[in-house]
């Protein structure tokens, strides 16, 4: 009942806020910022740095679009939030956009009300566990004592999965990333179950990572997506758009560090209507023709920002895999600026 009420109080936000704030692009212009909601520290994806800078793929993004409205990167007030708190936030107004590693489902589109502006990342849910454990799969894991964050995806994949199994376990609720960390390492819990990228992304920050393994094993299908309210048609197209921008840019060799010399023109038509130098795409936003260009800029295409902040050379450590562009055996596939 609680979780029926919470979730009507949601939706009944979202209601609210949507046919109040039917201008969200007017709002971030006239206020100079963007409050950009993200995870409370989740490593190479939205983690302030050692002196205080928001980093990460999220983070990025939201720069993106700072570039793209406000001509500014920088012009971003980052609200941590947590898995219980991200959509009440979101829904009251009290941030613009929500980039926090948050999966697509059915309910959050359509019960919630919110609209997705497209997947950015494609993950799934798997499990980590100290090697002492001796655990080679997650069907050794019955009986487990399990550190899950509440407000999640996540707790729904879990029971599902034990229960079609014929499997128990003990689950050990916690509300944010960085408390569950702490209670496996504390042993508080013999699992850690989240996205796979979330497991990697906390196993980088032990002391002795080498120490815990991330098991084989996928059990859901976890899109991320960045989303805002829905009633803002406008808002949205921004930030599907800018998204789109940013993948666009790597399949056609738009990078930070030519993008400027790019958009005084090519022979290529594509990168000419991308980059505002043919056609009034910027316009049809309701922003000027150099938004994707400011936008590609901040902080580089979609490759670069995957590279920088969570690919191979990082502490993280993940493989492009299903991340990678279409023409590349993946799944990141930019719509058609025409």
């Amino acid at each position: 009942m609680k979780i029926m009420i919470a979730l009507a109080a949601i939706a009944a936000a979202t209601l609210t806020a949507g046919t109040a704030s039917a201008g969200t692009m007017a709002d971030v212009q006239a206020r100079g910022k963007l409050n950009c909601g993200v995870t409370g520290g989740q490593a190479g994806f939205s983690a302030p740095d050692a002196s205080g800078v928001w980093q990460g793929m999220d983070v990025a993004y939201c720069r993106a679009i700072a570039a793209a409205v406000l001509k500014d990167p920088k012009a971003v007030n980052f609200v941590p939030t947590t898995g219980q708190t991200r959509f009440t936030a979101l829904a009251s107004g009290e941030i613009d956009i929500l980039s926090r590693t948050t999966t697509w489902t059915f309910s959050r589109d359509v019960d919630l009300k919110f609209t997705f502006a497209g997947i950015n990342f494609y993950d799934g849910q798997g499990f980590m566990v100290p090697k002492t454990l001796g655990a080679k799969s997650a069907k050794d894991l019955n009986g487990a004592t399990i550190c899950i964050q509440t407000g999640t995806t996540t707790e729904l994949n879990l029971a599902e999965y034990f229960r079609k199994n014929g499997m128990t376990y003990e689950p050990v609720p916690v509300e944010n990333n960085a408390d569950i960390a702490q209670k496996y390492l504390a042993g508080a819990c013999d699992v850690y179950t989240s996205d796979g990228s979330d497991l990697a992304s906390t196993r980088s920050s032990f002391k002795n990572p080498q120490d815990h393994i991330i098991l084989p094993d996928v059990i859901s299908k976890e899109p991320l997506a960045p989303l805002v309210r829905q009633g803002d048609d406008q808002w949205a197209d921004v930030a599907r758009w800018t998204l789109n921008a940013l993948i666009e840019a790597e399949e056609l060799g738009v990078t930070a560090e030519n993008v400027e010399k790019l958009s005084t023109g090519t022979d290529n038509p594509e990168i000419n209507r991308l980059l505002g130098k043919e056609g009034d795409l910027g316009q049809q936003l309701g922003l000027d023709a150099a938004w994707a260009k400011r936008a590609i800029a901040a902080e580089g295409n979609y490759g670069e920002i995957f590279a920088k902040n969570i690919g191979e050379k990082t502490p993280i450590g993940l493989s492009r895999g299903q991340n990678a562009l279409w023409n590349q055996g993946g799944l990141m596939y930019p719509l058609p600026f025409r």
